[in-house]
């Protein structure tokens, strides 16, 4: 475990070191082998979705041909932020270990606190504007996806 939390830490400090990136690694493991590593690169795509954790994801999902990360470990340099832990998640990984806190990462600028907080408010008490508005066509996707697949 202590090796692939040291991967883990020097992709972020290598990131940060070398390609001017925010200090965050993530290193995927399944049956004691690693499938997948990623690196925080928002700042090098301007994709504010490319967090590490997420892009080991990305990767992972793809040398298994699978959306499913089942029996698989996530090793984050940071702990994951809300977009990250969702999508841990949702692949069904059955692990996930951290070594920087969110207060580490919050004295430096990047503390998620008021995103989980948010995120915990029902829709209607949260500061960005979510609304509903119905469907007006005959077309529904969802029935659709059902038909398709039996359900």
């Amino acid at each position: 475990m202590e090796s692939y939390m040291n991967k883990a830490i020097e992709l972020a400090y290598r990131n940060t070191l070398h390609q001017g990136g925010k200090p965050f690694g993530a290193v995927i493991v399944k049956n004691g082998e690693i499938i997948a590593t990623g690196v925080n690169e928002v700042l090098s795509t301007n994709d504010p979705t490319a967090h590490a954790e997420m892009q080991a994801i990305r990767l992972a999902s793809r040398v298994l041909n699978s959306p499913q990360l089942t029996d698989c470990e996530i090793y984050a340099s940071g702990q994951p932020c809300p977009m990250c832990l969702a999508a841990i998640y949702w692949s069904g990984a059955k692990a996930v270990y951290y070594a920087y806190t969110e207060e580490d990462a919050a004295a430096i600028g990047f503390s998620t606190r008021d995103v989980y907080q948010q995120l915990s408010l029902p829709l209607e008490q949260q500061t960005l504007p979510i609304t509903r508005i119905a469907p007006m066509t005959e077309r529904n996707p969802m029935q659709l996806y059902k038909q398709k697949n039996n359900l």
